[in-house]
């Protein structure tokens, strides 16, 4: 089968950071190098974008992968005049959003607008007026592969049975193993490590104050280790990319004005301002968590043993100490069992799991409980500190997916590969209909499709 759409999905990935650096482009004069109705593909085009590949994915710029990618691009133009020719339109809203977050992120990565501009040799409302044509130009695209899968007949269970059928059993998805957990789980006191943290910071803060180094005291004790051996500076970002309490005390404070305690879920901060500029800042910060003690982690293991123990002479079932005596909100109503919070579902794949849980149930039984251990809860970027015991619920051991087992996966495969049949047709009609001339320095391009080599100017 033809896997056309991993050729159309690369062209699509940086269409917007690619436009701008076209103009960069150096080496050999720019020229028309492929006609497509009425779009045209420009050697920069294909130039940039092998840059910008080579940027992001270390892809070598070779011959191959530049025939590759024209072909991308000219079924990429395909479903853009389809798109104009059936009067799709795209949502004005999604495309600014798009656009505010691309720049944003160049904002923060090359330190603000002023920066932006430098690098790419326009000003950001130039910048603007070409990206929001690209991305209008990738979202019909991606509208009008929709509209062609759209019109793909609902699959029947018959239909899924004949393509299990009529697919080689190499080329069926594997299904990894699969665990269902129920846990209980005590955390350490954290008013007190709170009360502890708060009044380290606060005596940091006075120093501060008193004249030492607010980047120096950085350097010491903040344990944000990205910032920490910057003094605590984190450059010029978009407030949008903080935690709102963080970004909200940051944007409140003047220049040089060191903040109060600030409490996100990463822990405790104090905040030094150092730039603003519209909704863009550079600040110093200094971050403590919360640090629980060895008598913290004797006091929860001591209460699991025990729980252990009542639960391994039935005086006690889990899902009723789960409800007793499990701290954890989201697990302690349905009795201890766990459930992706994205997904809902209560299976987890090995990499759905935190490392800490996987170790202590990685050569057990289904129904065989973990000893205590120290592991993280969902809570933060790098999560709280917990203490916890699990059960093995169940297990489903690594296999080729199966009718009976995997429907709704071998469903959504099926799928795909209609879709993917209904493009490769698409693709192929459109190929002969429409007016396509490519220049004959592609004439040796090993293309997917060999209906592109006719369309070679003579």
């Amino acid at each position: 089968m033809r896997h056309i759409l991993k050729g159309v999905a690369a062209l699509l990935f940086a269409v917007v950071a690619v436009s701008a650096s076209a103009q960069k482009y150096q080496g050999i004069v720019d020229k028309t190098i492929a006609v497509v109705g009425n779009e045209v593909i420009m050697i920069s085009d294909i130039e940039s974008e092998m840059q910008m590949m080579l940027y992001n994915y270390g892809m070598q710029s070779d011959r191959k992968a530049r025939c590759e990618l024209l072909e991308s691009m000219m079924s990429s133009k395909l479903f853009l005049m389809q798109a104009r020719v059936d009067s799709l339109t795209v949502n004005n809203d999604m495309v600014d959003g798009e656009l505010n977050n691309r720049i944003d992120m160049l904002k923060s990565n090359l330190g603000g607008e002023e920066a932006v501009e430098k690098e790419f040799g326009k000003p950001i409302y130039r910048l603007r007026q070409e990206w929001r044509t690209d991305i209008e130009d990738q979202t019909l695209t991606q509208q009008m592969q929709q509209e062609i899968a759209s019109k793909i007949p609902d699959l029947t269970p018959y239909d899924v049975q004949k393509y299990v059928d009529n697919t080689d059993p190499e080329d069926l998805p594997m299904v990894p193993i699969k665990y269902q957990l129920s846990q209980i789980c005590l955390y350490p006191d954290r008013e007190a490590a709170n009360l502890a943290v708060k009044e380290r910071l606060l005596a940091i803060r006075e120093r501060i104050i008193n004249g030492e180094k607010f980047s120096t005291l950085a350097r010491i004790y903040s344990q944000d280790p990205g910032s920490a051996r910057k003094g605590g500076e984190l450059g010029m970002a978009s407030k949008s990319i903080f935690w709102p309490a963080f970004s909200d005390a940051a944007m409140a404070l003047k220049p040089g004005v060191v903040s109060q305690i600030v409490e996100t879920p990463d822990g405790f901060h104090i905040i030094e301002v150092l730039e603003k500029k519209g909704d863009m800042f550079n600040a110093r910060h200094i971050l403590l968590k919360p640090e629980y003690t060895t008598e913290d982690r004797e006091n929860g293991f001591r209460v699991l043993d025990s729980l252990k123990t009542e639960l391994g002479n039935k005086a006690l079932t889990f899902e009723l100490a789960a409800r007793f005596y499990s701290e954890d909100p989201a697990t302690r109503t349905n009795g201890g069992q766990m459930a992706d919070p994205m997904t809902g579902s209560s299976y987890f794949e090995i990499d759905q799991l935190k490392p800490q849980d996987y170790a202590a149930i990685k050569n057990l039984k289904e129904g065989e409980l973990s000893e205590p251990f120290e592991s993280l809860d969902n809570e933060g970027r790098s999560g709280n500190t917990v203490y916890k015991m699990l059960r093995v619920d169940k297990v489903i051991p690594a296999h080729t997916a199966t009718f009976n087992n995997d429907y709704n996966m071998l469903l959504e495969q099926a799928k795909q590969k209609k879709s993917m049949e209904a493009i490769d047709k698409f693709i192929d009609s459109k190929i002969k209909e429409t007016y396509i001339v490519i220049d004959p320095i592609f004439k040796d391009c090993n293309f997917e499709r060999e209906e592109w080599l006719t369309k070679i100017r003579k």
